[in-house]
Order: structure tokens, then C-alpha cells, then sequence
């Protein structure tokens, strides 16, 4: 049932919108007539107030639309191919339907847009190599729909800032990106390889391709990207984290997230160069030896969280550890560490000693 407040008991079917002076037909903005040209509907922006059924071919007659807002609703079944002649249009927002099928027929069409967010629909099949066409693009999101196959060749794409392809079953290596990039998500797919070549987009800030099967290190130029604040490569299957001597200073990262991944060696000690680190979640891995004694320098100072647990770090703590750890968030346990119960980080049972057994160093 359609709420009172919504968009729609504003409309008068008797009338054309575009002669209406007034405050009626919420949502729809129409072009300023000039000559003995005709008004035409320009914007239609739905409120989501729950509006449920199809989306009818008609929406192609609306060829001056320049933006379609249908977001938030319950509109579901196939998007019509007659979208193909919205070619004015520089905004599509249809996220959080229940749309169905493909885009490959239509999306290509639209020539002259800049945002399309299809994203928490039920959409599926494979992302057209076609959508590289779209050459004004610069926000393109389809996350939470059943996308598989590859992610394809999207690097003409060269003014994309956001990409977003979050939770489908998308599998393969990553495609070569575009330079602009500002924010990639990518977590919750089937996505194999390395992660080598971001290290090219230096306006990367935040990267999310968590809950991948990606292997190989972290590499050390990722860590270095100039702009980058938000990196979380967890639920992978990376086995080394690379960290230079002489990077860090000046960086921007903020939060390091590679928690459930299996990384081994020692934990990397530069981290404490990268001078507004302050979130960091390093928790089931296979690290071993002792927490270098200069993360105990940096706790509060600016880290805030710090999660080591389940890894195979052994040794005392460094005795900051101790006085700070109640200012910050994070768990050293199941580790083969000593580690007094008394300090907050060290609640939790540790290995037994049956599993440390030939597993930790230092």
C-alpha cells in the first residue's frame, strides 16, 4: 500500500505534468520550453515508498530524461530493452529492486551517462564488454546482483572513479583497471590471482576485494599507493605481506585489514612507518616469532585497534602492551605467547603448547 507522504498522491493523471505550475507531481522536473518547442519530462525520481510492479517498455518514450531514480522500491522483472533509448540520459539508479535477467542488450546505449547504480537487485548473466563504450562514466555500481563470468576489459573507462562489483559470482583474474579509480570494491566473489597490478592506480583511496581467492603477497607497491586510506584484502589467500623499509612515511593508509588469509613469517615491522595507521587486523594467520617490540610504541599513539589473535606469535609482549592496551580495541589470543591475563589484549586462552610445538620462533 502506498503511504500518504509518497511522491505518487501528488500526481494528477488528468494533467500533463509539464504544464502543471504548482506542487504537484513530486519527482518529475521537466525541460523549459524555447520557441514553439514542447515541455518535456527531463528527471523522474520515485521516493521509496514501496512501489511494486514492472517496469513497462513505455519508459523508452521518455527520450529527454536525463535522470531515472526508481531506487528503493519493489519494482521487479526483467529491465525492458526500450531503455536503450534513454540516449539523454546521465543518471540510472534502480538499486534495491527485485529486477531480474541481463543488461547486455541495452546498456551500452546510453552514451552520455555518468552514474548507473543497479546495484541489491537479482540481476545476472555477464557484464558486457560493451559497457566500456560508456566512455563519461564515472560511478559505476552493480553490487548484490548474480553477476558471473569475467570482469571484463573496462580500461577505456577512463573517467571511473567508483566501481563496484561487491557480492556476485564473478570468477577470473582482474581485468586492467582504469587510471582514476578512486574506490574498488570487489569483496564476496570467486576472483583468483594477484593483486599486482593496482599498484598502477595511484588515486586509489579505498579497496575492498575481501572474500576472494586471491593469492600471492600483498604487494608492497599496494601498501605504498600515495592516496590509499582503506585496504582490506581479508578472507583470502595471500601468504605474504611486503612492506619496503622506506615506505610509510607520509602515507594515508588508515585501516589494514588481512585478517584469514595465510600469511607467514614474521609480523612486518614497518607497519609502525606508516605514521596514521590506525586499524589494523592481522588475526588468523600463521605469523610467528615475537611482536616487534615497536608496536608497543605506536599503541594509542595512533593505533586504536590491533588484532594478532590466532596466529603462532610467541615470546613476551613488549611491556606497553600493558598500561595502554585499555584505550584501544583488538586480541592477542591463541597465540604461544606470554601473555598475563590481567592485560584486556590478552583475554582469551593461548594455544596449547602441543601446537606450538615447532611452529614458533624468536
Amino acid at each position: 500500500m502506498i503511504p500518504p507522504s509518497s511522491y505518487l498522491t501528488t500526481w494528477d493523471f488528468s494533467i500533463d505534468p509539464c504544464d502543471n505550475i504548482g506542487p504537484k507531481f513530486l519527482g518529475i522536473l521537466c525541460s523549459s520550453p524555447s520557441n514553439n518547442s514542447k515541455s518535456r519530462i527531463t528527471t523522474l525520481e520515485l521516493d521509496g515508498a514501496g512501489y511494486d510492479g514492472f517496469l513497462p517498455p513505455r519508459i523508452g518514450t521518455l527520450t529527454e530524461l536525463t535522470s531515472l531514480d526508481l531506487s528503493r522500491n519493489r519494482f521487479r522483472g526483467p529491465l525492458p530493452d526500450a531503455l536503450k533509448n534513454l540516449n539523454k540520459l546521465t543518471r540510472l539508479s534502480l538499486s534495491g529492486n527485485f529486477f531480474t535477467g541481463g543488461i547486455w542488450t541495452w546498456i551500452y546505449r546510453l552514451k552520455k551517462v555518468e552514474r548507473i547504480d543497479l546495484s541489491e537487485n537479482c540481476l545476472s548473466g555477464r557484464i558486457p564488454a560493451r559497457i566500456s563504450k560508456l566512455r563519461r562514466l564515472t560511478q559505476l555500481s552493480l553490487s548484490k546482483n548474480e553477476f558471473s563470468e569475467r570482469i571484463p576489459n573496462i580500461y577505456a573507462l577512463q573517467k571511473l572513479q567508483i566501481l563496484d562489483l561487491d557480492s556476485n559470482m564473478l570468477i577470473g583474474s582482474l581485468p586492467k583497471l582504469p587510471p582514476r579509480l578512486r574506490t574498488l570494491r570487489l569483496s564476496h566473489n570467486k576472483l583468483t590471482g594477484h593483486i599486482t597490478s593496482l599498484v598502477n592506480l595511484d588515486h586509489l583511496i579505498s579497496v575492498d576485494v575481501s572474500d576472494n581467492w586471491f593469492t600471492g603477497p600483498i604487494n608492497r607497491g599496494v601498501l605504498a599507493l600515495p592516496r590509499l586510506s582503506h585496504l582490506n584484502v581479508s578472507f583470502n589467500q595471500f601468504t605474504k605481506m611486503e612492506v619496503n623499509n622506506y615506505f610509510g612515511s607520509g602515507s594515508r593508509l588508515r585501516t589494514l585489514d588481512a585478517q584469514r588469509n595465510h600469511l607467514r613469517g614474521h609480523l612486518p615491522v614497518k607497519l609502525v612507518n606508516f605514521e596514521r595507521l590506525e586499524v589494523i587486523n592481522l588475526a588468523h594467520n600463521q605469523f610467528t616469532g615475537q611482536i616487534p617490540m615497536a608496536y608497543g610504541q605506536r599503541l594509542g599513539r595512533p593505533w586504536r585497534t590491533l588484532f594478532l589473535d590466532y596466529n603462532f606469535l610467541s615470546g613476551r609482549i613488549p611491556p606497553e602492551f600493558g598500561p595502554v592496551a585499555v584505550r584501544i580495541r583488538g586480541s592477542l589470543a591463541n597465540n604461544c605467547l606470554s601473555c598475563p591475563l590481567r592485560i584486556p589484549l590478552c583475554r582469551g586462552q593461548q594455544r596449547h603448547a602441543s601446537a606450538c610445538h615447532g611452529v614458533t620462533d624468536g
